[in-house]
């Protein structure tokens, strides 16, 4: 699928694709999945421009980040979701002088805002290299979102762990593990983004107003990947936490077990030694010899019972 915008009166405007003419005006090409005929068509703009998929998603530096002629090239990371968990996709973007081109294989929620927000009128740019700011812009502004929603996910399951201790916590530990899974991913690509960003700012150090907004873009992704390590941490400090309680009702059970173990031990020894076949035995013939044997039974059971109450071991 193609995608053409264009600028007009300094706002980022859809068009809508009929003739290949209407490629050589528009300022950002965007590509979702497309097929052979549709990179044949942007091709011809650019023969060096479209890159295969395996060389998206190489994760050289060298090979997501260069220079070509006087076009940059930048291979970035982006988020979105997908059956319920958290995933990343591989975007490469050629930045040109009269225009941008972006390759993806599937459709992003930054993407969807920004033609939504194109559509209304709403994106602010005068040239290609503001519309790449702008979808970076948009893209810290998602991953923003992502880590508020992962940290409230993340309290809510704090309250549940630290105020129910003696429930069964299974499933948190299940839900943690996903939180961090999707925090890995934030994560990464906020790291990726932060590595973007300066090879820009290497390239674009003549134009003034977005090196100074790359610039804020970079301090924002220093407090986010604070905040994501944070976040880190404190899933950390949960799963401890929760495999730590999982661990003393295991030790309690145990305990129980063997007290019973201890407390059993003397009474099935009276009761061995007196169940033994033998023909001469003094209690034998003793009318009170079964009461006798009881009587030792629940004394060796009730003693060591006793003996570890006194000791606080119970």
């Amino acid at each position: 699928m193609i995608r053409t915008f264009t600028l007009e009166r300094g706002k980022l405007r859809e068009q809508d694709l009929e003739a290949d003419h209407e490629l050589t005006t528009a300022s950002w090409i965007d590509l979702q999945d497309p097929d052979e005929q549709e990179r044949r068509r942007v091709e011809q703009l650019s023969p060096a421009t479209l890159p295969e998929a395996d060389e998206v998603e190489d994760i050289e530096s060298s090979a997501r980040y260069f220079v070509e002629g006087g076009d940059l090239h930048v291979h970035s990371l982006f988020l979105y979701q997908s059956e319920g968990r958290l995933k990343t996709a591989t975007v490469a973007f050629t930045l040109q002088s009269e225009r941008l081109i972006s390759i993806r294989d599937v459709e992003l929620p930054d993407f969807r805002l920004t033609r939504l927000r194109a559509r209304r009128g709403w994106v602010e740019a005068t040239s290609p290299l503001q519309v790449l700011t702008a979808l970076l812009e948009q893209k810290v502004n998602n991953l923003a979102d992502q880590l508020e929603d992962l940290h409230r996910d993340l309290e809510q399951l704090s309250t549940e762990i630290l105020e129910n201790r003696e429930a069964e916590l299974g499933e948190q530990l299940d839900r943690l593990a996903k939180l961090e899974d999707s925090n890995g991913r934030i994560r990464l690509c906020l790291m990726d983004t932060q590595r973007s960003t300066s090879f820009l700012l290497r390239h674009i150090r003549e134009q003034k107003n977005e090196v100074k907004t790359f610039r804020e873009i970079l301090r924002d992704l220093d407090t986010l990947m604070a905040h994501a390590t944070f976040v880190f941490e404190k899933i950390n400090f949960l799963m401890s936490a929760a495999q730590g309680f999982i661990n003393i009702r295991q030790n309690q059970i145990i305990k129980i077990f063997s007290i019973a173990a201890v407390v059993f031990l003397p009474p099935t020894l009276v009761g061995t030694v007196y169940g033994m076949n033998f023909e001469v035995m003094p209690e034998l013939n003793w009318i009170l010899g079964y009461p006798m044997a009881l009587g030792l039974m629940a004394i060796s059971a009730i003693s060591p019972y006793l003996f570890f109450k006194h000791k606080g071991w119970l």
